[in-house]
């Protein structure tokens, strides 16, 4: 009787010993708590208290009559998204153009990273990660100025250079099969440089002597990169490439809409599920349907996450999320 008392006591004891060890963390690091504090009140108001909202995508739903007196209609938003003309066409231009970004923008910022990494020169290392990370703090707005400046069909850089070679102008914002480069180019050009600042602090706490042990064995600098470098990054890009992929069903709305704007012939291959939903909420004021599509993005990322998450984990365990 008494082993059995004990043993079902357990659980309680660990319980309490838990709770006050908790209690004890908070008195001794009060002040560091206290600190977080405003980040925590952010993240609840922004993150948590929105999700309420998601209600609304099985309403028919009315401002006048609010979240709690609009009728329920089931998945009849989601039908009206799937059964639209244009829902094959804003998917395949959104996954595309995500898998696009995080392909070259996550090689190309590997890539500088490891060119800065190599650069022994401070002066010249520091003028040229500003120069790469520059772009990043420029806003959509200022780089669609930029671009309407270099692609118009008449007096636009681009078209100037092309005819100084002979090449007749192309009118860039009448040709929809060209965008998908050039927005991939710009988006690597705006956020490559700031990304490659991660993969730089994980490659500056490589310890060294990995490499003077590579330099005395006669490994070249390309060898030391190739056998050295690059292996103890792949953890790292693929813990960011797994963040990526939960947002791969969410179109960049600020940079193609800056861009692109309403331009309806560039539809084909720019419009994407963001702008789509846009213009619904703007032209149709349906605001059901905005919450359905919504969902129905962090859903579908949030599955792949998981999905490619157990994929890493089975090849490659120390890469994982969790």
């Amino acid at each position: 009787m008494e082993r059995t008392i004990s043993y079902q006591s357990q659980p309680q004891k660990i319980k309490k010993m838990g709770k006050n060890s908790f209690i004890r963390e908070i008195r001794k690091n009060h002040l560091l708590y206290l600190l977080t504090l405003p980040g925590i009140l952010l993240i609840f108001v922004f993150a948590y208290l929105p999700i309420f909202g998601i209600v609304i995508a099985f309403q028919d739903f009315r401002p006048i009559e609010g979240v709690f007196g609009s009728p329920f209609v089931g998945f009849e938003n989601f039908r009206f998204f799937i059964e639209s003309k244009e829902v094959y066409r804003v998917v395949m231009n959104t996954v595309f153009l995500n898998v696009l970004f995080i392909l070259f923008t996550t090689v190309v910022s590997v890539s500088l990273a490891v060119m800065f990494s190599e650069i022994k020169l401070k002066k010249f290392k520091v003028i040229t990660q500003t120069l790469a990370t520059l772009p990043h703090f420029l806003s959509w707005t200022v780089v669609a100025m930029i671009v309407a400046v270099y692609l118009p069909y008449q007096g636009g850089v681009v078209n100037q250079i092309l005819n100084a070679f002979g090449i007749e102008s192309v009118a860039f914002y009448n040709e929809a099969a060209y965008w998908p480069f050039l927005l991939v180019f710009i988006k690597v050009w705006h956020a490559a440089g700031f990304g490659s600042i991660v993969y730089l602090a994980t490659i500056s706490g490589i310890n060294p002597e990995i490499y003077e042990s590579a330099s005395m064995d006669g490994a070249t600098r390309w060898r030391k990169i190739w056998h050295i470098t690059l292996p103890l990054l792949k953890p790292t890009i693929i813990l960011l490439l797994l963040l990526a992929l939960g947002g791969i069903f969410y179109g960049d709305f600020g940079m193609i809409y800056a861009i692109v704007g309403k331009n309806a012939l560039l539809y084909p291959t720019t419009d994407v599920i963001d702008t789509y939903v846009y213009r619904a909420l703007t032209e149709f004021s349906n605001i059901s349907m905005s919450s359905a599509i919504g969902l129905f993005q962090s859903f579908v990322g949030f599955i792949l996450v998981l999905t490619v998450n157990q994929i890493t984990r089975k090849y490659s365990p120390d890469s994982a999320l969790y």
